[in-house]
Parts: structure tokens; C-alpha cells; sequence
């Protein structure tokens, strides 16, 4: 599908491209500052940023494309980049570059000159260079490619401005001429035969590459059969005779001369004032990366993550709930005054609303601490070190590795653990993926869990203990659920959806200190608030249904008792109960709902209430709870379906109502068969 710039009321179109871990992204947010927005691309589930920048009197659009090493192979980025510089209507492209990395990034430099001569270099990170000893000649730089450089150190807004008068005179100034790769004689030669036929450069090696992707990609953007077109079929035959045995390693050649072009240039202009510029990033990763501290460091920091989170979001939580309480009176007060009905007043309050400022109480402060916290880990550059550590069992599970980076972001919300799965390029495996994110839990099942742990657990035990033991149970719910993610990945791959592991490239950036006032901002909007926004517009409806449920009887009790008494042997068989069942039905919109529902059915009140834990837990042993039922309702909790906002985010990124019934599917079957063989091996060993 053809890729498009929409200019709006935009002046020009700029895209932004350039490698991974550059400061691509940075320099798009210290451009456009708020005036941004993101979505997907036409028929592709890669997301895109768009924003606008001010300068000189002129509004230039700039659109931020994937970040990719390559234009050359066809991954979904790579097709959605290079579309996009050669068709979508750009008037320029600014390409930002590592300081740090400048010979391996030059590569990319090298194709997209192949592609335009509107062309702006940004060498990104200077100050970082200019602190580890590497100097960098961009006068020099500039003579090589023939095309404008400017450095720039994007995260404190140094050389943006030098860089948009580059944009200014680059857009509004006819067309240098830029440098051209030159491959070996008889591949120039080749190219030289088919371009006259072909119409430019870019297009005679692509066809002259003839993988049948791109040639198919090039007929439908240009409207012609180069399959079957006589002058460019005759052309093509002719080049390839002349190539004879070449013409199998085209690409391989193609490949070397922009490397050894790539060194050239940057051996001319870095210039490296210290031995080992990268010493202290090697010394790191010696023990981060390491085969005997790589895991235990990275369950380390992430169960800090997980302390600080659960920890940290207890107070708010209390606050919010005090607050939202406060404001319940108000509300039903003011709908007093308005003259409502009693059951209008109490579905409106004790319905909607109480289930909904249950599920923002329970989930803002956790994401708003979680998401901060991860951001943190990513900016500075460890999270790429968690794929490479996890890539090895990913890809004996036959998935890939970077499925390591999705199934963390699960952790903090399923549904925005899903849509990361857009970062792996094989659909297959991006499937694999966002069928098995939710054998992780969230932060919506985190209390369920702690909660538990602590009243049936760690009870085992007495003070500090007891703490220790509840602790060591949720990790090893939080383990269980990383090897289901394995598990589960490996038979799909093995059956469903069969397939070897792809490789991808994994270039683990320099650490760097953390941007922590962006971090903050940037997590907040595009993560906490987005993933709460999808969960509250599933839980207030639901919260109706259940109000409606706990509150209508037929005959002698509640369409909320009927439903469970129904569920109940199943329930019994399973190791719970038809009340504990229902509740996970009826939690479908938030997980955070299941515990108060069970509370609520059990005591037969109708509406959502809080209780201490002391209280909660005799509400539980009151009704038959044995340390066996909270070891399957935890076991539950962490294999059942996902909830309706992951479910749905599931949906929008398959695209197939199939595979998000899989998804259900497969947890569901996966939770309800683990509580029976606990359960009856418990009751057959004597142990309840």
C-alpha cells in the first residue's frame, strides 16, 4: 500500500530517518515540541510520529520514520521507510547519525543517497563524543558527501536551529550534487544499461537485485509490469549476461562497496584522541551481558521495579480511593437535588461510577510508576541488554528475541505489552507474541496476587518472615509465567503457527544517563494515560452489568447468585468456587475487579465496597477458603483470558477476530487445566 505525505497546511514535508538508538526520536520531540501526533501507517501496524515545526515564516510537516539499519532487506520498517523517502512526497530528508557509531550509520546515509539528493545530515550526540575523545571533521564530512552535515547534540537542543536553516536552504535551493556510491566496473556497467529504461538509478539496481518483493513493491508505486515490460526485460537480460557469475552475489556487492565506502569516508574524518572511546559501556556489559550474572542482575532489577511499584503505588491508591469516596457523596447528593430516582441514583453511583474509580484507583498509580521506571531502564540503554540476555531461550522456543522487550512491557499492562509487538518484524512471530503476553501479569493482577500471597502465604509464617514468604510466592507466580511465555511460544510454533526463529539485528547503544523530567512526561501521555483510557471505557458499561447482576432477583435471589450457584461444581472441581468463577467473568473489563466482586458477592450487599485485609480475610475462610483455593486463584489469575482492553488491543493489531478468540482461548483452557491437576493431587496426597 502506497505511503503518502499528507502536508496539511504545512509548507513542506520533511522526513526523519535514520538507525536504532541514534536520537531520531529526540530530535523529532525537541522540534516539534507538542505540536505531534502518532498513528499507523496505511495497512501496516507500524506507528509513525507526524509533528509540526515553526521556522523562517515556513511550517515544514516532519514525519518520523521507524528507525532501521538497512532499505535493502524487507522487513515491515524498512519497506514503511523506504516507501516513504521515495514515494511519499518528501521534499527532503534529514538523516540523524550517531557520533559515537558514525561509520556503521553511514551506511544507511549511503542508500538513502542513492534514493534522493535532498539530503541533511544530522550527526546527533557530539557532546557524548566530544567526552570520550572522538572528534568528527563535518566540513570535511560534508565535502565527502556533497550534502549539508551539521552536528547537533539533540537532548539539550544544541545545533537544531544551525539544522533547520539546512532544512530552509536545502528545500528552497535547487539540487546539489550529492555523492554516489560506486560498486566495481562490471556492476557499474549493469546499472548503467538499465537505467536509461528503468528511469533512474535506484530503480536499475533494485532491478537488477531482482528480489521479488521489491520488484513487486517498484510495479505497483510506478504502474509498471517490470517483469514483463519488453525494454526493461531486454535491458535486464543484457546486464546479466554481462555480470555472468556476479549477478548471484549482486546484492553481496552491493552490500561490501557501501561498507568499505562507509570506512573510507569515516576514516577521513573521526578521529578517535583516546585508545577506547566505548571502555567503560565493554567493562559493563562484561558483567550485564555475562552468562553467569546476565539473568540474576536482570531479575534483580526487575524485581526492584516490581518492589517500588507495589510499594509506591499503595499511597496514592489510598488517596485516590479517599478522594473518590468524598467525591461519591458529592455526586449522590447533587443527584438527590436533582430529583433521581433511587435506582437511577444507585446504578449512576454505586455502578459506574464506584466500579469505575475503582479500576483508575487500582491502576493509575502503579502504571504511573511502573511505565516512569522502565522508560528510565530503556533510555539508558539496558533494555536492549534484557533481549540479548533472553534472546537465547527465545529462540529455542523458536520466537524472537525481541518478544523479551514485549513480554516486559506486559508486566506494567498486557494491552500495551501487545501493542510493542509491533517491534518484532516477522508476522508470524509478532503473533507468537501478543498471543502469549498475557502469561505475564499486570499491574491490574498485582493485587489480587500480593494480596493473597499475604493472607494465605506468608500467614504461614510471623512477622519479617512472613513478609519474605508472600514476597518469594508472587516471584515465583511472576517465573511461572515467564516459562509459560516459553512454553507456549514453542508449541505454537511447533503447531499453529510453525516457522524457524528469525535473526535481527541488536545493536546495544552506549548507556547513558537517563533523560528523567522526559521520561516522566513522555511515559504519562503515551503509555499510563492511553492504557487507562482504554480500560476505563470497558469498565464503565461493565460496571452497570454488575450493579444490574447484584441488584435484580429472580425469585428468591439475584441474578448474581443464579450465575454463581450455576458455576459452582465446576468451581469445586477446579479448586475454587462458582462465586471466584464469576468473578473472573465479570472482571473481564479490569482484572483490578475481581477480588472487590468476590467480597461483594459473599456478602451480599450489591455494590462494590472496600475492606482491611483482617476483614477480607474472614470474609473468605467464612465462606469454605483454604490456602489450596488461594493457590488456584492465583494460579487463575495468572492463566486466565486476558482482560477485555487486551483482548481488544489484540484484535486492532491482528486484525482477526481468529486469533484474539486463540488468545482466549488458550489461557483460559491452560488456567482451567493447571487448578485441576493441583487441586487433585492436593485432595489425593491428603494435604487439605
Amino acid at each position: 500500500m502506497e505511503i503518502n505525505a499528507s502536508k496539511g497546511s504545512a509548507d513542506y514535508v520533511i522526513a526523519l530517518a535514520g538507525n536504532p538508538n541514534v536520537g531520531k526520536s529526540t530530535v523529532f520531540n525537541e522540534l516539534t515540541g507538542m505540536h505531534q501526533h502518532t498513528g499507523n501507517w496505511p495497512g501496516k501496524t507500524v506507528e509513525h510520529a507526524q509533528g509540526e515545526v515553526s521556522f523562517g515564516g515556513r511550517v515544514y510537516q516532519l514525519v518520523d520514520l521507524p528507525g532501521t539499519y538497512s532499505l535493502l532487506s524487507s522487513s515491515v520498517e524498512e519497506e514503511v521507510a523506504r516507501d516513504f523517502i521515495c514515494f511519499g512526497g518528501a521534499d527532503a530528508v534529514i538523516t540523524v547519525t550517531d557520533a559515537l557509531n558514525l561509520e556503521r550509520n553511514l551506511n544507511l546515509v549511503l542508500q538513502i543517497l542513492e534514493m534522493t539528493d535532498r539530503v541533511i545530515l544530522c550527526v546527533n550526540m557530539m557532546d557524548e563524543a566530544k567526552k570520550k575523545g572522538v572528534s568528527i571533521d563535518l566540513e570535511e564530512l560534508s565535502n565527502q558527501l556533497g550534502i549539508p552535515v551539521v552536528g547537533a547534540s539533540a537532548r539539550s537542543g544544541k545545533g537544531l536551529d544551525t539544522l533547520m536553516h539546512e532544512v530552509e536552504n536545502t528545500v528552497e535551493a535547487p539540487p546539489q550534487s550529492a555523492y554516489r556510491p560506486i560498486y566495481p566496473p562490471s556492476i557499474e556497467k549493469a546499472i548503467s544499461q538499465v537505467e536509461p529504461v528503468a528511469g533512474s538509478r535506484f530503480r536499475a539496481i533494485k532491478l537488477l537485485d531482482g528480489e521479488p518483493g521489491v520488484v513487486s513493491w517498484l510495479t505497483q508505486h510506478d504502474g509498471i509490469d517490470y517483469d514483463n515490460a519488453p525494454p526493461i526485460k531486454e535491458a535486464l537480460e543484457k546486464a546479466r549476461e554481462g555480470l555472468g557469475e556476479e549477478s548471484r552475489d549482486f546484492r553481496s556487492e552491493i552490500v561490501s562497496a557501501l561498507v568499505h565506502r562507509a570506512e573510507g569516508i569515516s576514516s577521513h574524518v573521526v578521529k578517535f584522541l583516546r585508545k577506547e572511546p566505548h571502555r567503560a559501556t565493554r567493562r559493563i556489559d562484561r558483567i550485564v551481558t555475562s552468562k553467569r550474572f546476565g539473568i540474576p542482575l536482570m531479575i534483580l532489577f526487575m524485581a526492584l521495579i516490581f518492589w517500588l511499584t507495589i510499594t509506591g503505588a499503595n499511597y496514592p491508591s489510598q488517596m485516590l480511593s479517599d478522594f473518590f469516596t468524598w467525591l461519591e457523596d458529592k455526586i449522590m447528593n447533587g443527584l438527590i437535588w436533582m430529583g433521581a430516582s433511587e435506582w437511577l441514583r444507585d446504578a449512576l453511583v454505586l455502578g459506574v461510577y464506584r466500579t469505575l474509580t475503582w479500576v483508575v484507583s487500582v491502576m493509575l498509580p502503579p502504571m504511573a510508576i511502573f511505565f516512569p521506571l522502565f522508560t528510565l531502564l530503556e533510555d539508558s540503554g539496558y533494555l536492549p541488554r534484557i533481549a540479548f540476555n533472553l534472546d537465547g531461550y527465545f529462540k529455542h522456543a523458536n520466537a524472537c528475541g525481541k518478544q523479551a522487550l514485549t513480554m516486559c512491557m506486559g508486566f506494567g499492562c498486557n494491552a500495551a505489552g501487545v501493542t510493542g509487538c509491533r517491534i518484532i518484524d516477522s508476522p508470524r512471530e509478532r503473533l507468537v507474541a501478543m498471543l502469549t503476553n498475557n502469561f505475564v501479569p499486570c499491574n491490574g493482577r498485582f493485587p489480587t496476587l500480593i494480596a493473597l500471597s499475604t493472607l494465605f502465604l506468608g500467614g504461614m509464617a510471623v512477622g519479617w518472615a512472613g513478609s519474605l514468604v508472600s514476597t518469594f510466592w508472587v516471584v515465583c507466580v511472576i517465573l511461572l509465567g515467564v516459562l509459560f511465555t516459553l512454553l507456549v511460544s514453542r508449541i505454537l510454533s511447533k503447531t499453529l503457527l510453525k516457522g524457524v526463529p528469525s535473526s535481527f539485528s541488536l545493536e546495544l547503544p552506549p548507556y547513558r544517563r537517563p533523560q528523567v523530567g522526559k521520561v516522566i512526561v513522555r511515559s504519562i501521555f503515551d503509555r499510563t494515560l492511553f492504557v487507562l483510557g482504554r480500560a476505563v471505557t470497558v469498565a464503565a458499561p461493565a460496571g452497570l452489568i454488575l450493579w444490574i447482576m447484584a441488584n435484580v432477583t429472580i425469585g428468591d435471589a439475584t441474578i448474581l447468585s443464579h450465575c454463581a450457584s450455576f458455576l459452582d461444581p465446576f468451581g469445586q472441581a477446579i479448586g475454587m468456587d462458582g462465586v471466584i468463577l464469576l468473578a473472573f467473568i465479570l472482571g473481564l473489563p479490569a482484572n483490578e475487579i475481581v477480588i472487590p466482586i468476590i467480597a461483594m458477592a459473599y456478602l451480599a450487599n450489591g455494590h462494590l465496597m472496600d475492606l482491611s485485609m483482617d476483614a477480607l480475610k474472614q470474609v473468605f475462610v467464612d465462606n469454605g477458603w483454604t490456602w489450596l483455593t488461594a493457590v488456584n486463584v492465583m494460579l487463575f489469575s495468572l492463566l486466565h483470558f486476558p482482560c477485555a482492553t487486551t483482548l481488544w488491543t489484540i484484535k486492532k493489531e491482528s486484525g482477526s477476530l481468529k486469533w484474539t478468540a486463540a488468545a482466549f482461548l488458550i489461557l483460559t483452557v491452560m488456567g482451567i487445566a493447571m487448578c485441576f491437576l493441583v487441586t487433585q493431587g492436593v485432595r489425593l496426597m491428603g494435604l487439605v
